[in-house]
C-alpha cells in the first residue's frame, strides 16, 4: 500500500521540536508507512492537502486544531480518501465529538485499527466547514483577538481581551433567515449555524451527540448587547437555554441568511473570512469517511 500522507501544522501552539520524531515513532510502532509533511502556515496546509488528494495514498491524516483539519478536509473530501486525525490543536472540538483521544499514541492506534465512519459536512456559499459557522458576535471576537496577537500579545491573553470587548455596547445585525420556505426577520447579536445539533446546557455546551444526522442546527438570540449575552450564559449554566423565549433553535437541511450588507465577516471553525451575501448554507450528508475509535463506530 502507498504511504499514508500526514499533514501537520508545525506553526500550531502544541507543536514542539520533538513532535515530528514522536509522530514517526508512533506510526512506526503501529506498522504504518507515512510521508510526513510539516506546514508553516495555512497556505502550505492547503497546498499539501491538494497534492495529497490526488496522490496514490488512500488515507490522509491531518494534525492540528480544528482550523487545520477543516483546511485539509476542504481539499480532500471529494476525493473519496479516508481522513485520519491527530488532535494537536488547542481546543480540538471536532476530534472530541468523534471521541478521538488527545494523546498521540492513542490517536495513531485508531488510525492503525482502520475503523471508519461516514459523517456529514456543511457548507456556506461553497465553503466547507466541520463544526460551525457564525456571523455577528463570534467573528468580531476572533478579529479582535487577531489584532491583539499582531501587537505581540499571547493567544490566550488576546482571546480574553477580545471576549471582554463583547460586553461593550454593539449594534445588532438585521437579518432575514429563510429556512425551507419560512422567513425569520430579526435584529440579532449573532447567528450560529452548526453542522448537526449542538448541546446548549453547561455540562455539554459545544458538544454534538452525532455527526450523521444530515441536519444544520440554527441558533439565534433575540436579546442583544451585554444583557443578552449574560442571560444566555446564565441560562446555559442552568441548562435552560433552549426553554428561554429569547433563544431560538431550528433544525433544517438548508437555510439562507440575507442582509442589506453586501459582505459580512463569517466565522468557520475558528477562522474568519469576508463573504458576499446572501449566505446560503446546506448540509452535505455522509460525504467524509473518517477513522474513528471502535467503540464510537459500534455505538453509531
Amino acid at each position: 500500500m502507498p504511504p499514508i500522507e500526514v499533514i501537520v501544522n508545525a506553526a500550531g501552539g502544541s507543536f514542539s521540536d520533538d513532535t515530528a520524531e514522536v509522530l514517526r515513532a508512533a506510526f512506526d510502532a503501529n506498522g504504518l508507512d507515512i510521508t510526513l509533511h510539516l506546514a508553516n502556515d495555512g497556505e502550505e496546509i492547503i497546498e499539501m492537502a491538494r497534492k495529497a488528494a490526488v496522490s496514490d495514498a488512500e488515507t490522509i491524516v491531518a494534525g492540528g486544531g480544528d482550523g487545520t483539519i477543516s483546511a485539509v478536509v476542504s481539499e480532500m473530501y471529494e476525493s473519496g480518501k479516508t481522513l485520519g486525525i491527530l488532535p494537536l490543536g488547542t481546543l480540538n472540538n471536532f476530534s472530541k465529538d468523534l471521541a478521538i483521544p488527545a494523546d498521540v499514541d492513542s490517536a495513531v492506534r485508531i488510525i492503525a485499527e482502520g475503523v471508519t465512519s461516514e459523517i456529514d459536512l456543511a457548507e456556506v456559499n461553497g465553503r466547507v466547514f466541520l463544526n460551525n459557522s457564525s456571523i455577528g458576535l463570534y467573528p468580531r471576537i476572533v478579529r479582535n483577538r487577531e489584532k491583539q496577537q499582531e501587537l505581540g500579545h499571547g493567544k490566550w491573553r488576546s482571546a480574553v481581551w477580545a471576549a471582554m470587548r463583547v460586553f461593550k455596547p454593539s449594534s445588532f445585525v438585521k437579518v432575514g433567515i429563510e429556512v425551507e420556505g419560512k422567513m425569520f426577520v430579526r435584529r440579532v447579536p449573532f447567528v450560529f449555524v452548526g453542522n448537526n445539533r449542538y448541546e446548549m446546557d453547561f455540562l455539554n455546551i459545544g458538544r454534538r451527540e452525532s455527526l450523521e444526522q444530515g441536519k444544520l442546527s440554527l441558533y439565534f438570540l433575540h436579546r442583544g448587547g451585554r444583557l443578552g449575552v449574560i442571560f444566555l450564559l446564565l441560562k446555559s449554566v442552568f441548562g435552560t437555554a433552549k426553554q428561554w423565549g429569547e433563544f431560538e433553535e431550528v433544525l433544517c437541511e438548508s437555510l439562507t441568511i440575507q442582509t442589506h450588507r453586501k459582505r459580512l465577516h463569517v466565522a468557520f471553525d475558528g477562522e474568519v473570512s469576508a463573504m458576499q451575501t446572501p449566505l446560503k448554507y446546506r448540509t452535505l450528508p455522509e460525504v467524509l469517511k473518517v477513522l474513528v475509535p471502535k467503540a464510537a463506530e459500534e455505538e453509531a
